[in-house]
C-alpha cells in the first residue's frame, strides 16, 4: 500500500518529540487518522489528543478492538530507525514511511529484508513522505498549503523533498491539481523505488498523469522508463544534476555517477525512448502537461 487514504489508521513512532508533535499536529489538522503514537518512556500518557503506547506492538494489540494501525510514520533518530521499523512490521503495518536520514545502510538492508518478507510496504528512509490531496499527508511536506498541493490529478513522485516542493507548486502554478505524492527518499538502499512507486500512481483510479522528479545516481529512472513505455498515462520527468561532475555525490547520498551507469544522459536517453517528456527545468511542467493532457 504506497498510497494512503483518509480512513487509513495511521501510528507516529516518536511522536512526543519536537518533530514529531509539530507535524502530528498538522497531520491531524489536515484530516490524516492518527490514532496513536509511540514513545516507551511515556507509554499510558495522551499527547497530541491520542493515546501513547510503549512500542507499535503494544498499539496494534491496545487499537485492535477499534480496527489496528495501517501505517505508521516515524519521527525517530537514525540509530534507532531499524529496531522501530522491525517494531512495526511486527505489529502489522502495511505501510511504514521512514523520514530519518543517515540510517546505517546495514539497518536498512535488515529492516527491509523483514518487511519484504512480511508484505509491509517501506517508504524511504530520508524521504519527505507521501500526500494523499484532500485526505491525509505523512510526514513533513507542506500539504496545508493550497499554493503548492491543490487537488487534481497529477501523481508526482519525487527522490528530494525540495525539489518535489517546487515542481508540485509549479503545476499548481499552471492550474492543475495533484492527487498524490510520494517520496521514496534519497538514499541509495530505499523500500519504494521510482518503478514501484509509478505502478501504484498507474494503477491509481484518481491519477490521470505521473511526473517524476529524479536525480543523477542509480539506475532507478531507467528501470522505471521500461514501465512507462507501457502504460497509457503520460508521464513527465525531470532529472536534477545534469551538471553533475562524474564521481561527486551531490546532494543525496545516491545521487553519485560511476562509469556510464546513473547519467543524466542515460536516464534522459531511457526516458525519451519510452515516450517520457523530459524537462530542461521544473518550470516547464505546466506547458508539457498541457500537451500531454490536451488542456
Amino acid at each position: 500500500m504506497h498510497i494512503v487514504r483518509r480512513q487509513h489508521r495511521v501510528l507516529v513512532q516518536g511522536i512526543t518529540g519536537k518533530q514529531g508533535t509539530f507535524w502530528t499536529e498538522r497531520m491531524l489538522d489536515y484530516g490524516t487518522n492518527v490514532v496513536g503514537g509511540v514513545n516507551p518512556k511515556k507509554a499510558g500518557t495522551t499527547h497530541c489528543g491520542v493515546p501513547v503506547h510503549g512500542s507499535a506492538v503494544e498499539a496494534a494489540a491496545d487499537l485492535r478492538d477499534w480496527g489496528g494501525i495501517d501505517a505508521t510514520v516515524l519521527f525517530i533518530p537514525p540509530l534507532a530507525v531499524k529496531a522501530a521499523v522491525l517494531d512495526a512490521v511486527e505489529a502489522g503495518a502495511k505501510t511504514i514511511v521512514a523520514l530519518t536520514e543517515h540510517v546505517p545502510v546495514h539497518d536498512v538492508m535488515v529492516f527491509l529484508a523483514a518487511a519484504r518478507e512480511a508484505g509491509t510496504t517501506v517508504i524511504g528512509p530520508n524521504t519527505a513522505g507521501t500526500v494523499t490531496v484532500g485526505e491525509c499527508f505523512l510526514g513533513f511536506m507542506p500539504a496545508f498549503n493550497g499554493r503548492i498541493f491543490k487537488q487534481g490529478a497529477v501523481g508526482v513522485i519525487s527522490r528530494s523533498g525540495s525539489l518535489a516542493t517546487l515542481m508540485c507548486q509549479n503545476i499548481t502554478s499552471a492550474g492543475f491539481g495533484i492527487n498524490a505524492f510520494l517520496g521514496i527518499g534519497g538514499d541509495p538502499i530505499i523500500g519504494t523505488t521510482t518503478l514501484d512507486a509509478l505502478e501504484a500512481l498507474d494503477n491509481d483510479q484518481g491519477t490521470e498523469a505521473v511526473v517524476i522528479v529524479g536525480e543523477i545516481g542509480g539506475t532507478m529512472e531507467e528501470e522505471a522508463a521500461e514501465y512507462a513505455a507501457t502504460m497509457d498515462k503520460p508521464v513527465i520527468a525531470f532529472i536534477a544534476g545534469g551538471a553533475a561532475p562524474v564521481g561527486r555525490k551531490m546532494g543525496h547520498a545516491g545521487a553519485i555517477v560511476v562509469g556510464d551507469r546513473g547519467t543524466y544522459e542515460s536516464k534522459q536517453k531511457a526516458l525519451q525512448a519510452a515516450g517520457v517528456t523530459v524537462l530542461a527545468t521544473p518550470s516547464d511542467v505546466g506547458g508539457a502537461l498541457k500537451e500531454r493532457l490536451g488542456s
